[in-house]
Parts: structure tokens; sequence; C-alpha cells
């Protein structure tokens, strides 16, 4: 059994700008206890990758407890218990949660569950883990579409949003993606069964909104924020429904995005717009996963995973999601 492991630590609040690999991570080694009673100790085999840990990091989230420096960096992961002093998994299983960016661990275990899946073991960390789970509580939950909405989705070719289309899909709704990149866009139609896709990167973003969605938007899903945001709600239908699930064009600057401009078509257009955190639906995961699980199987839903290798490059891993450079759900294999 290891007597240490190498732990990746909170080394600043990266507020007011981006993440500096260099300054805000320190890779330490520290001494692991034995597994006290009713505890096991664990061994890391993948991490996952979220645009909400860089909150986590300044502090800003306060649905979550602040991160202090010091702190291990917070995160989910897949681990094999590997000792048990009576805790409530077997030797040999596997479990995901929130484990951290740690090689190994000690835990109760409380707040894990044990993979049981017939898809890739990594599947808990994508399309039937958090990524999942946010993408149809906030479209189903909050953005309530019927079949013949229109849903636009902004961030779609990312890990939540390439989903939340796919499940628009299925509920019957017509659905229009925004994402960086043509081949990104490119994909969204010909793979996640997206009906049309717009390139923010080439500009007329409010054009090809207009263009796409002649009689309006029913349902906007939004992972961007900023001048986004206000393109789309230029073109909201009446009675629309604004489903705020992120907003990353903020984490670069770390400074919260502008109101958008053409929130007033919220009045004039009777619409609706909300936040939401995915843990207000814990209860309910177990038989959302496997819903999920099932749209996987039947082939209905896609989903792509983008895996670094390698635990010295957590820091790295995490800052592809603020550059574009992930492809899904990013993870790393440790």
């Amino acid at each position: 059994m290891p007597t240490t492991t190498r732990q990746w630590l909170l080394n600043g609040h990266p507020r007011g700008r981006g993440i500096e690999i260099e300054n805000d991570f320190k890779l330490a080694t520290v001494e692991l206890p034995d597994p006290g009673p009713g505890e096991m100790l664990l061994k890391t085999h993948y991490l996952g990758f979220d645009p909400a840990q860089k909150g986590w990091m300044e502090n800003i989230a306060d649905y979550v407890a602040p991160m202090n420096i010091g702190d291990v960096m917070r995160g989910s992961g897949i681990a094999e218990v590997v000792a048990s002093n009576g805790g409530r998994f077997a030797v040999g299983d596997m479990v995901f949660g929130t484990t951290g960016w740690t090689e190994y661990l000690v835990t109760d275990g409380k707040e894990l569950t044990r993979v049981e899946t017939d898809l890739s073991p990594t599947a808990v960390l994508s399309a039937l883990g958090t990524t999942g789970l946010t993408a149809y509580c906030g479209l189903f939950k909050v953005g309530k579409p019927v079949a013949g909405d229109t849903v636009l989705v902004s961030g779609a070719a990312g890990a939540t949003g390439s989903i939340v289309g796919q499940l628009a899909r299925i509920a019957g709704c017509r659905v229009v993606g925004i994402a960086g990149g043509q081949d990104k866009c490119d994909w969204l139609v010909r793979e996640a069964g997206y009906d049309a896709a717009i390139d923010y990167k080439a500009g007329g973003v409010k054009e090809q909104i207009r263009a796409l969605c002649p009689r309006g938007v029913d349902v906007i899903y939004d992972n961007v924020g900023g001048a986004i945001l206000n393109d789309m709600l230029g073109q909201i239908a009446t009675g629309a429904r604004v489903v705020i699930c992120g907003g990353i064009s903020r984490y670069e600057t770390g400074s919260l995005p502008a109101g958008p401009e053409n929130y007033f078509n919220l009045v004039f257009r009777r619409g609706t717009m909300t936040g939401f955190i995915v843990l207000d639906w814990a209860s309910e995961f177990p038989g959302i996963r496997k819903r999920l699980e099932g749209f996987v199987k039947d082939g209905r839903l896609k989903y792509q995973e983008d895996i670094q290798h390698g635990f010295e490059n957590a820091p790295q891993t995490l800052q592809r999601l603020f550059t574009g450079q992930n492809r899904g759900k990013q993870m790393l294999k440790l």
C-alpha cells in the first residue's frame, strides 16, 4: 500500500484574470493516513474538468464551500477501492464523485457512487455525469420544451451543450447551436443531429439567428453569457424560456458579464429567464442516469470525451476548457 500521494493544491485565487498554471497550483507530496473504521483507500484513475472549477477557485460560487490556499484542488474523479476498513464499498469497486486532484485518498465514501453502467466507465463523468445531468435538468426542468419548439444552444459543441441539443431533438424540437469554428459546427450537424449551427467566430451571429429562427426562439440554453446571450435574447418568441447554465465568456476576465441590453424583450415577449444549480435535483439523478444511458444505447445520444494523460498535467488540462481546445467532456487519465 502507498504511504504517500501526490496532490495538486490551490495556490492562488484567479479573480479578474485567467488561470495562471505556474502560480495558481502547487504540486505536493503528502503522507497518507491509514483508513480508520469505515474508511477506504482509493486510487484515482480519471479526473473530470468543468468550467465551474474556476469559479470555485475564485470563491465566487456560494453554492459550494469556499476554497482556501493550500486546499486540495476540488474536482470530480473515478477511483478504485484498493483497501477498506469496513467501508461501504468493496475492494476492487470503481466509484465516482468528488475526489479532488489527488492520486490516492482516504475517505468514508459518503459522497461517492459505485460505477454501474454497461457503457465505458468514463461515461459516469460525461454523458451520465454532471455534464449529462446538467443538460437534462436545465433543459427539461427549466426550459420545458415541447415538440415543435425551436431550441437555441450556446456553447453547443461543449460537453453539456452537445447533449442539450440531442435531448431537445429527442423531444421533437428544432435545434440550432452556436459554437466556435467550422469544424465544431460541422460536428454538431453531422454527428449530434443539430438542425443548424452558427460559427460565432465568423461574425454576424445576430443576423444568423434571425435567419435560422424566423419564428423566434422558444427555449434558449445559454452556456456563454455576454454578447452572445444578448444576441439570442433579441430573437425570443412569445412565452420563451431562457435557461442560464453557465457563462464561459466571463471566466478569463473573472468579472461577471455585463447585463444583456436585450433583456427587456422578456417583457415584450412575456418570457422568463432562470438560472439553476443541478444539485437541486440530486434525488432524481439515478433515474435520469438510467434514462440517459438508454438514449446512448439506442443510438439517439452521442457524446465526446477528450482524455489527456498524466497527473502532472492536471492544471494544463483544466486550462483547455478556456481556450476552446477540448472536444466534449474534458478528462485526464492518471
